[in-house]
């Protein structure tokens, strides 16, 4: 409980923040001062108590005026209630002054960031200088057992007060109370071992290791003698070593496999294998596989966490390959955007961490929606959709305030940058503009969710872009973002950029040739061929943009490439290596799904059950889709059961008795569900939810799936068997593609893992 995060709290000057014009006077220590007690670190989803003094300033508090405390919105902190003594998060607020004092909490109460207020009413009387008001949160004097803190490790957690001293409705805040306490992470309760996953023989990699709390933040809680053990011989790796990590995490660099092969290690600890890192494919080839979360935000905006905080989280706790920093831009100060610049070029490594400069322009969706930015070099313009929360107007006239006016600036200033589609509060409107020599990718999964129709809507349109994941974590955790008990429904994303180098130069040309792929947050390897009969011309940027695009020839090309061919059918080559067990494998043809392969057949087929449930409301920032559900066995027994993307460990969702299990649950375009072993074949399924329900019998659940159609997007409910046992990690496929005569051949595939993790390649694009 002693330990603490090298980086504390957000510098409050950093924090694009809308603050009154307006004061009572030139000295804010007029208003008053507060303190907070005790500040010593909380152990996350902890219970705490915490008291706040506020001393009346030289202006006194009138009577109907207040004080108010607020959190940023990024919170998942348990919330005051002041009804019930006995349950957890009761406050309480005493005044050593005359009158009475009202509170009340408002989830949605205060300007962004600062959504979640307390309010504290001073009523019938008024209160003088040196007067104090006593806000005890999670106060245990009647049976309360506490504040519940939140899920994710923060440097400093801040409490906001502000007072509104002279009932005007206009809070000022306080001189000097930046006022946070640390939130530091829990008891270890699974290890993680990271690779990346394609290097060509003698080339450096880095493995890392580390511990996570329940919550999935790197603990210090974990110590041990841990045994390593390599499926290749690998150069630089101890065969065993003491974890003692000095800042939640430990990295081996330098490591080489001389020679070809697959390469996984194993993780001992006390003769228990604890953790696995790899598949790392090695092979020779031109490129190597660099993986990266490019796609997040901290609390010098909307987020938590400092910049400092997430770019050492990136490289040295998640042990990302790439990075960058993507803030809305109608909150970043030109302080905080020459802060980030300063930082983005001091945490570049040529060769062994790439971070680029960006942010994300966040304009409404009614003119273009969120669009990721990239910069290859610091120092470039930031070109804001607005100004909404920001106090200095000396840049405004730089705004582009719709994606259309973006595109024009940058083409006029030959900027050299890179963009992708968003899906997050506000989506991006694929169908409003679009630059094909700007705007290179779509991101298909984030934290936010899962949207193949970011892409698929596209291809209507003739649109040629690639695949990316991202998290757009909130909580400071790039490459590692879990949704803790918040409106993110789903672990973040990482994409894979297929290169030859890892520095701007090699992964700017990787997005421009859209030669990546995006995971839901694994990092299996997957290379995809497409070989074409005849000589064609593959081109190194779209055509349909860069009329005299660089072109070549050749017969062979790869994921994101624009070919133009005769030929009327090509053979796809794919080479899929995971974690775990690949479940099934789309080969797609832009939106329809031309074979789907298993690495088993219906005789293999055992005892487990699969279900499911998927989909979202609608595209829109309330897409969450609340699930309540049932599934209950008659006539067969349950003898094992395992989640599937069960991301919030405080949601119901379990096994009760022999025959059922129930969840409450969230999807917001992804899936979630369970695996259930049964004895017997003669019985029914009967899945009961808020959306529809579906009864099957136990015997006719085979190798496809039984879906029943819950509206909404996409949202549906499905059945199908498994076999028993763990399924094969490693799969190659061979198939002849026919193609369309017209149009482009939008060829992908879409990877499904046994524990629930997807893959998507970007599509190779060809076209007559």
């Amino acid at each position: 409980m002693k330990q603490q995060s090298p980086f504390g709290a957000v510098p409050r000057h950093l924090v694009g923040d809308n603050g009154p014009s307006v004061l009572p006077g030139h000295d804010r220590s007029i208003f008053g001062y507060a303190t907070l007690s005790p500040v010593t670190p909380v152990e996350a989803r902890s219970y705490h108590s915490t008291t706040l003094t506020y001393t009346v300033g030289k202006l006194g508090l009138d009577d109907t005026g207040a004080i108010r405390i607020a959190w940023r919105m990024v919170s998942d902190s348990g919330r005051p209630q002041m009804t019930n003594p006995a349950d957890a998060n009761y406050v309480t607020a005493n005044s050593s002054g005359a009158g009475n004092l009202v509170l009340r909490f408002d989830k949605l109460g205060g300007q962004r960031p600062w959504n979640e207020t307390l309010t504290i009413y001073q009523r019938g009387g008024y209160l003088k200088e040196g007067d104090t008001i006593t806000v005890v949160f999670g106060d245990t004097s009647k049976g309360c057992p506490g504040m519940l803190a939140q899920t994710f490790a923060e440097g400093g957690r801040d409490f906001k007060i502000t007072a509104d001293v002279q009932a005007t409705g206009n809070f000022v805040e306080l001189p000097d109370t930046q006022l946070s306490i640390p939130i530091v992470a829990g008891p270890a309760v699974s290890w993680h071992a990271v690779m990346p996953s394609l290097r060509r023989p003698g080339e450096t990699f880095h493995l890392g290791l580390k511990a996570e709390d329940k919550w999935g933040n790197p603990t210090p809680q974990a110590h041990g003698r841990l045994v390593l053990r390599p499926t290749l011989p690998v150069e630089g790796l101890p065969e065993e070593l003491e974890y003692a990590p000095q800042d939640r995490a430990m990295i081996f660099e330098n490591l080489r496999v001389t020679d070809a092969g697959l390469l996984r290690i194993a993780i001992y600890k006390d003769d228990v294998q604890v953790a696995e890192a790899g598949p790392l494919v090695v092979k020779g080839g031109t490129v190597a596989g660099f993986w990266g979360d490019l796609h997040g935000q901290t609390g010098e905006t909307v987020g938590t966490n400092t910049i400092e905080s997430y770019l050492d989280f990136a490289r040295n706790k998640s042990f990302l390959d790439v990075t960058s920093h993507q803030a809305n831009d109608f909150q970043v100060t030109s302080q905080f955007w020459q802060h980030l610049n300063t930082l983005t070029a001091q945490y570049d490594e040529p060769g062994r961490f790439t971070v680029f400069p960006g942010y994300e322009w966040s304009g409404n969706t009614a003119v273009g929606g969120d669009h990721n930015i990239f910069f290859k070099n610091e120092g470039r313009t930031i070109r804001r959709c607005s100004h909404a929360l920001m106090e200095d107007r000396s840049e405004i006239d730089t705004d582009a305030h719709t994606l259309s006016d973006l595109y024009t600036v940058f083409r006029d200033t030959d900027e050299d940058v890179v963009m992708y589609a968003h899906v997050g509060g506000r989506y991006a409107n694929i169908h409003y503009d679009h630059d094909a020599n700007i705007e290179t990718a779509v991101e298909m999964h984030s934290a936010w969710g899962t949207f193949e129709w970011i892409l698929t809507d596209g291809f209507e349109l003739g649109r040629r872009v690639g695949v990316v994941c991202n998290s757009d974590g909130h909580k400071g955790r790039p490459g590692a973002s879990y949704p803790g008990d918040s409106v993110f429904g789903a672990y973040g994303g990482l994409t894979c950029f297929l290169t030859d180098r890892n520095d701007r130069d090699h992964i700017f040309e990787a997005q421009r040739r859209r030669h990546h792929y995006g995971t839901t947050g694994c990092r299996m390897h997957i290379d995809l061929a497409v070989i074409l009969p005849e000589v064609s011309t593959v081109f190194a940027r779209n055509p349909d943009a860069v009329p005299n695009a660089p072109k070549a020839q050749t017969n062979t090309v790869m994921m994101g490439d624009i070919v133009q061919t005769a030929a009327t059918s090509a053979e796809l080559c794919v080479n899929i290596c995971a974690h775990a067990g690949i479940e099934r494998v789309e080969i797609r043809n832009g939106t329809r799904v031309l074979e789907t392969i298993r690495p088993y057949a219906d005789e293999d087929l055992g005892n487990r059950i699969r279900v499911l449930w998927s989909g979202a409301e609608y595209r829109g920032r309330g897409r969450n889709t609340q699930w309540v559900g049932r599934a209950q066995f008659d006539g067969v027994t349950i003898s094992d059961f395992v989640t599937i993307n069960q991301w919030n460990p405080d949601q119901l969702f379990e096994q009760r008795g022999s025959d059922t299990v129930i969840w409450k649950a969230v999807t917001t375009g992804n899936f979630m569900g369970f695996d259930a072993w049964i004895s017997g074949n003669c019985g029914t399924l009967a899945v009961e939810t808020n959306h529809g329900a579906m009864h099957l019998d136990v015997e006719t659940i085979g190798l496809e799936d039984r879906i029943f159609d819950a509206g909404g997007l996409k949202r549906q409910i499905r059945a199908y068997r498994l076999p028993s046992e763990p399924l094969k990690r490693e799969l190659t496929i061979n198939k002849t593609v026919a193609l369309d005569a017209t149009g482009d051949n939008q060829i992908w595939i879409c990877v499904t893992t046994e524990d629930g993790y997807q893959a998507w390649t970007s599509p190779v694009y060809l076209f007559k």
